[in-house]
């Protein structure tokens, strides 16, 4: 059990009171030659004196403590010790105080973070914005994004129109904030954070952003975007899994028809093309292992409502599933229905964790 808490104080700085568990006491009583040998004048008190009186202190608190554990307290406050001289030159010495049980504070911060990833991009050579980043203080709300540039160019500035999504689909849209970078010719730029007027209280509920760019500057000059926008297609938590598995960049899963193929960063290459025009990643590379068509049995799968359901379609289809998958994908059914137990419906929850298993 951990040490009770006692002071003479009221309160215990850090700690709430909860209950107020009423006064006890701890009393003990020294040997009847307790003041034997103990000096008369308080100056030539001894050390072998000093410690006659705190060990008798220690007992008397001990029985105090063990007191209020009767009562199912875990602090004592308001403790004073008091002393009588009996008969006998004995001493005794009462321990009094308030027994209660206490609970941490919450220590409330003050500070903001958020992350959000950026379900918008661009298919053409300009800056790619991917995450953007919200922090400061309740009282001073900023924003930093971060681009990916894949030319490396020497991006100084950026001029942006800013729409937020929160959990209840309301939007938000923030008008040509100027993002401006310590570093501006890597392939990973994050700028500086600048100040907006998002309230504070609006910052958690916060999803997902898209990211409008109206003009960048370099030192060859001012050039307009001039690209159309493109949507992220997938859910938020299959961009998520994907940009785990292929980079904070990638947006789009890897497709093809054998005349032409979308790399993970949207761009759509002619098929004799090894590797991406803008990103530069390899065809070869972006090629899933899996022998077939995960989605026809996602489709599937969203059809029912409980994991029971779900397992038996996995089961329909586990022959054709490659080995290597097998197991994990068991394991995640066998989860879901211990998990549903518990917490009711997991239906969910699975198939986002069987879709980051193909991603």
């Amino acid at each position: 059990m951990a040490k009770m808490l006692i002071t003479s104080a009221s309160s215990i700085e850090g700690y709430e009171i909860e209950e107020y568990l009423g006064v006890v006491c701890g009393q003990t009583v020294s040997g009847s030659n307790f003041f034997e040998g103990i000096a008369a004048n308080m100056s030539d008190v001894s050390e072998q004196d000093l410690a006659k009186l705190e060990t008798l202190n220690k007992q008397a608190l001990d029985k105090l403590e063990k007191a209020a554990k009767k009562n199912k307290a875990n602090a004592i406050i308001g403790v004073r010790l008091n002393y009588n001289v009996l008969a006998s030159n004995s001493m005794s010495a009462i321990a009094s105080g308030t027994a209660v049980r206490i609970k941490k504070k919450e220590v409330i911060s003050n500070k903001l973070h958020k992350e959000l990833w950026v379900t918008n991009y661009y298919k053409r050579l300009v800056p790619r914005p991917v995450k953007l980043i919200i922090g400061g203080t309740k009282d001073n709300v900023q924003l930093s994004c971060w681009f990916y540039n894949y030319n490396q160019d020497d991006i100084l500035a950026i001029r942006a129109d800013i729409e937020l999504s929160n959990l209840y689909e309301e939007k938000l849209v923030i008008k040509g904030v100027d993002f401006t970078f310590d570093k501006n010719n890597v392939t990973l730029i994050e700028s500086e954070f600048v100040d907006c007027k998002l309230p504070a209280n609006d910052v958690m509920l916060l999803r997902d952003a898209k990211v409008i760019i109206n003009k960048y500057v370099t030192p060859r000059g001012v050039f307009a975007c001039n690209d159309n926008i493109v949507n992220v297609s997938m859910p938020l938590h299959r961009l998520e899994s994907l940009k785990e598995k292929r980079g904070i960049d990638a947006v789009e899963k890897y497709r093809t028809d054998g005349m032409i193929w979308t790399c993970n960063c949207g761009y759509v290459n002619e098929a004799g093309a090894e590797e991406c025009i803008i990103c530069g990643r390899k065809q070869e590379d972006m090629k899933t292992t899996s022998t077939f068509d995960y989605e026809e049995m996602i489709a599937k799968m969203q059809e029912k409502e409980y994991v029971i359901e779900i397992k038996d379609v996995l089961m329909d289809y586990i022959k054709d599933i490659d080995s290597k998958y097998r197991l994990e994908l068991l394991e995640i059914m066998e989860s879901g229905l211990q998990y549903e137990k518990t917490r009711g419906n997991m239906k969910d929850t699975v198939i986002e964790k069987v879709e980051k298993v193909f991603e």
